[in-house]
């Protein structure tokens, strides 16, 4: 049956939701018409997570309605209330425990007391799964262990996993409410190979023919051109429009999507540090592993390059692959033209060329939640301290001091433990830590998350500082206003590949977002209005 002629399963109209000043969502509406696969659009920041948190009862929205098979329904809805109406949701993290078996992953969403009572064992349990993905044409052995499991494979059970139990809802409604049989898929094939994303996209038809509604929230506009028979997009937390997907071109997408038309000419291709004259910092050629494929690219002495995309593109692995901290498999790396041995590469030899990493999960990963600032900034730089009888206790507390000083790290104390402090001044602290080894380049990866206005600018004056001396910086960030105030260039990466390089006049906000959604390498040129970079620093 032609979706056009099938009822509406989702009709939200009027969504407003607001945190403190900000209006996250003003007045959208959004209809998802049974068997259909409706794509959701729109840039970081534009609401669609918003709406998503709404339709599965996280979020209570400000004003707004919602009927689902025709049916009015209250909000706020609470997650058991989205769940019993028959609304499914699948997240890019896809809720799967890989220590658990399919079985047991399959199961855990009925593993109510009653439920529990007729599933007690396994092989009840392994029955069920094989029977249930049977249904939808996945063939699974229900004894492996997810992390066994192809990510495609993996995918394919969570959306089946979530979409078990409809028949089961719908009795639990009859007496309020029709069924709703809505799918939510936010993001499932960012981390994908590309040859697998069919094989799911055959399991999305399937489930819209059988009269689903299939929500698809996705950055590809190759895979929303394939899947979809519709789309909305939001923008700055507004309705910005609602088309039928083959009635536009992927550049009337992406003008839709950042609300500009684009200007493009033929693609180019330099390289600052050859073209300028300028020292080089760094040069990586052919880097591979991940999601990346193939990247190249030089970093000048005083440049801070930096590197964005969309998720799942791919230049958020780029720091980490470059420190060692995550496994390279081809290319070459090379530190003020001296090579290293890519494939040997690990954050203790990556730190001794010259070379530090920033990571984006301070608390996880960067600082060292359990011991105060003095161990926190002078770990990298213990030998300077040692002595005979062990370490000189007095001299790093004099020296951390200092440089808690020098960095504005508020307050001052060597003593007060790290965890005790806020965003900014978290990541001050690390800064402090790494630039006193006086690397060459510092990797960062999203340098001002979580970080307050007044400590992001103090960040960025150290990084014009470090590279002041002759240094390097590589930052990969999702922030696109952040990259044209800070960077001298920006890479944008598409599926693990570098499609657009951004500089001088071209390197605005706007810009960067439309080369996020490109799939062939583009550049653009200067724009013909005053660029962010002056808007934002007046």
């Amino acid at each position: 049956m032609d979706s056009d002629a099938m009822p509406a399963a989702l009709d939200a109209a009027g969504i407003v939701k607001t945190f403190g000043t900000h209006r996250a969502l003003d007045r959208v509406s959004l209809t998802v018409r049974a068997g259909e696969v409706h794509g959701l659009l729109g840039e970081n920041g534009s609401g669609k997570s918003t709406i998503i948190k709404i339709l599965s009862g996280f979020h209570r929205p400000d004003a707004g309605e919602l009927r689902l098979a025709g049916v009015a329904v209250p909000l706020p809805l609470t997650p058991e209330r989205s769940t019993a109406l028959g609304l499914r949701f699948v997240h890019q993290d896809l809720g799967l425990i890989p220590a658990l078996t399919v079985a047991e992953n399959f199961a855990l969403p009925q593993l109510s007391a009653a439920a529990a009572r007729q599933m007690t064992s396994e092989r009840s349990m392994s029955r069920r799964a094989t029977d249930v993905l049977g249904r939808y044409d996945v063939h699974l052995d229900p004894r492996a262990t997810i992390r066994s499991l192809s990510g495609v494979e993996r995918a394919m059970l969570a959306i089946v996993r979530a979409i078990d139990g409809l028949d089961e809802a719908a009795n639990a409604t009859q007496q309020d409410a029709a069924l709703a049989r809505i799918l939510v898929l936010d993001e499932p094939t960012v981390f994908l190979p590309r040859r697998d994303v069919e094989r799911l996209f055959e399991l999305v038809r399937g489930l819209a023919q059988r009269g689903c509604g299939v929500l698809l929230v996705s950055h590809d506009l190759d895979e929303i051109a394939e899947v979809t028979d519709r789309i909305t997009v939001l923008r700055d937390g507004t309705l910005a429009g609602t088309a039928a997907t083959g009635s536009l071109s992927r550049a009337e997408m992406v003008e839709l999507i950042v609300g500009r038309q684009l200007t493009r000419t033929a693609p180019q291709s330099r390289s600052t540090a050859d073209a300028d004259g300028a020292a080089l910092a760094l040069r990586v050629e052919g880097l591979t592993g991940g999601q990346v494929r193939g990247v190249s690219f030089d970093v000048a002495a005083g440049e801070i390059v930096g590197l964005t995309g969309l998720a799942g593109a791919g230049f958020d692995e780029i720091p980490y692959l470059l420190y060692g901290a995550k496994r390279a498999t081809s290319g070459s790396v090379a530190l003020r033209r001296a090579p290293l041995v890519l494939h040997r590469l690990r954050p203790h030899r990556a730190l001794r060329a010259g070379m530090v990493l920033l990571p984006a999960d301070r608390r996880r990963t960067a600082g060292l939640l359990a011991l105060d600032l003095n161990d926190n900034v002078t770990v990298p730089r213990l030998a300077a301290f040692r002595a005979w009888f062990g370490l000189r206790r007095r001299a790093m507390r004099r020296d951390s001091r200092s440089l808690l000083q020098r960095f504005d790290v508020r307050p001052p104390d060597p003593s007060r433990l790290f965890s005790t402090l806020s965003g900014g001044n978290q990541q001050k602290a690390l800064l402090a830590k790494w630039l006193e080894v006086k690397p060459d380049v510092v990797l960062v990866d999203e340098p001002t998350q979580g970080v307050d206005v007044g400590a992001r600018a103090q960040i960025f004056d150290l990084f014009r500082e470090f590279t002041a001396q002759g240094r390097a910086v590589v930052c990969a960030s999702t922030d696109h206003e952040q990259l044209a105030l800070l960077t001298d260039r920006t890479l944008v990466l598409s599926r693990g590949r570098i499609v657009a390089e951004l500089s001088g006049e071209a390197l605005t906000k706007q810009r960067i977002a439309e080369a996020c959604f490109e799939s062939e390498p583009v550049t653009y040129d200067a724009p013909d209005y005053s660029p962010d970079r002056e808007g934002a620093e007046s």
